[in-house]
């Protein structure tokens, strides 16, 4: 169905593909950089900034924060930092619950940490996204900052934002943007020919010899050196600032949600760089082999803190470098095979970065092949219900989205499987899932997402899948416990492998659609919607 068709769905709303291409030619960032080097140069401060985003939110290790202490001390003046919270914003990318919540308890963790140091964490609100420029750029003005400082984001509507940004304030201040997000700057992986890596395979290899040949990339950043009381003294006005609630909208539905949650995903830096120790104690020399079983639940689930930036990627890989006798070489041949492995997931959103960057059309809900813009999605509601609840009848499916909707989590062969479920045998518009994923997850992040739902001839057997990944039916057990008592292979597909009536005694729905029609129907589909297609 076209957008127009369903205008209540925001997930569903982009610009056309002539629009994308315009935009991929005339590329934000490098809107965003001119602009940049086209300031006047300040050499003398009188105060600095710090602006937070939701993507570095820790004190050590931060490059942004690491330069604006360093030209603060150098001169003697006056550090602050600022964070501007926007519900909003929130709205507008479908951030979860789970997500906000974690996001404001890091902010908490922040300030208190800060505050230590002599620094105060600034919470401005924005009560429109319009307002997030106008609202930071009258702080700066209102406290005759003259220098500010902050790390890249990549997305569209965030270099957009800073180029306004920069434009509002003039000559009057100095902007500084670093690269924080990842080991190797994005866009800096070229092709034989000039242009920006877009295939795996290659951008990995390459990806490997620079951090072996450049082990300094993994160094890491001290936090800020103390403020002086003298200094402290003169923002004394901007320390204590409350920690804002979440919107309404954004509140779990249950105290016990919310509890259950923290739990899991205990925020702040310590408590991220500690998972990360006992993942590489506990568990890395085995990743290559348990990786995709979900039973074994032996991944890092370190993405929560990648994607808020409470721990970086650099100090995750240092410590990995540590492990691995103190050398950068994470190729198959100069680390183990779990350390090999590991990595090559880091590697993987590293080069989803690059392409939300040189390819920006990816995060405007619009696919990397604009050919599948033109496919014609089903309008299957009750199938949409099914799958979010964890009810298609399609075991392997149902124990993920089980998870996910329990522990704002999934692991990634489940969310392969799910989304292929989605817009290929359901058929439905694979952005809505996309959507589900943004509200639900805590650890969303909108390169990887829209990276892991970019639609392909691909159409995972949740069958197959389950029985090569899931081999004892242990994680299907565990997720529907309607099939907890299934023995055998039958637990995998227990409508066909179970007689009539043992079935209808489990309690457990029969498959919403016949996977082998629909993978047919999908793979028809997509041929006769995009064979003549011309974005």
């Amino acid at each position: 169905m076209s957008k127009r068709e369903h205008p209540d769905h925001p997930e569903l709303k982009r610009p056309s593909t002539k629009r994308a291409k315009e935009v991929d030619a005339e590329l934000p960032y490098d809107i965003l950089r001119e602009r940049l080097q086209g300031q006047t140069s300040k050499d003398k401060a009188s105060k600095v900034l710090h602006w937070f985003r939701s993507k570095d939110l820790r004190v050590s290790d931060n490059v942004g924060l690491h330069h604006a202490s360093a030209l603060a001390a150098d001169q003697g003046k006056p550090l602050a930092c600022v964070y501007v919270n926007c519900a909003p914003e929130f709205a507008w990318h479908g951030t979860s619950p789970a997500r906000v919540d974690f996001i404001l308890q890091n902010l908490g963790l922040m300030q208190q940490e800060l505050k230590k140091l002599n620094i105060p964490l600034v919470i401005l609100e924005a009560p429109q996204r319009k307002d997030i420029v106008p609202t930071i750029a009258k702080f700066v003005t209102d406290n005759a900052i003259s220098h500010v400082f902050a790390n890249y984001e990549y997305e569209v509507d965030e270099l957009r934002r800073d180029t306004r940004f920069l434009d509002q304030l003039g000559d009057d201040v100095h902007v500084s943007l670093h690269h924080d997000q990842c080991i190797v700057e994005p866009g800096t992986m070229k092709t034989g020919s000039g242009g920006p890596m877009k295939v795996f395979s290659p951008y990995h290899r390459a990806w490997l010899a620079e951090i072996k040949d450049s082990p300094e990339l993994l160094d890491t950043l001290p936090a800020p050196q103390k403020q002086t009381d003298a200094n402290g003294k003169e923002l004394s006005s901007l320390f204590d600032g409350k920690i804002p609630s979440a919107p309404e909208d954004k509140k779990f539905a249950s105290a016990d949600d919310q509890k259950r949650i923290r739990k899991l995903w205990p925020a702040g830096t310590s408590a991220g760089l500690k998972r990360m120790d006992d993942f590489i104690s506990d568990y890395i020399e085995d990743y290559a082999a348990t990786r995709s079983n979900p039973a074994k639940n032996s991944t890092s689930r370190m993405s929560a803190y990648f994607s808020a930036g409470v721990v970086s990627v650099r100090q995750a890989l240092s410590k990995v470098k540590t492990h691995n006798s103190g050398s950068s070489d994470f190729t198959s041949g100069g680390s183990t095979a779990g350390v090999s492995a590991w990595v090559r997931e880091v590697v993987f959103r590293e080069l989803y970065r690059q392409t939300t960057l040189t390819t920006p059309h990816t995060v405007m809900n619009l696919p990397t092949n604009l050919k599948f813009e033109f496919v014609q999605w089903e309008n299957d509601e009750d199938g949409w219900r099914k799958w979010k609840e964890g009810k298609t009848g399609v075991p392997f499916v149902d124990a993920g989205m089980r998870q996910i909707n329990h522990e704002a989590y999934m692991h990634n062969r489940l969310r392969m499987n799910v989304s292929s479920y989605l817009y290929c045998n359901l058929l439905l518009d694979y952005r809505r899932g996309e959507r589900f994923f943004a509200e639900t997850l805590i650890d969303w992040d909108l390169s990887n997402n829209t990276q892991g739902w970019e639609p392909s001839y691909t159409v995972f057997n949740p069958v197959s899948q389950a029985e090569k990944n899931d081999p004892d039916g242990e994680y299907i057990r565990k997720w529907v416990p309607e099939l907890k008592d299934v023995k055998g292979k039958a637990v995998f597909d227990p409508f066909h492998r179970l007689s009539k009536e043992e079935f209808q005694k489990l309690g457990y729905p029969e498959p919403h659609v016949d996977w082998n029609e629909t993978k047919a129907r999908a793979t028809q589909r997509f041929k006769q919607d995009m064979a003549d297609a011309d974005p």
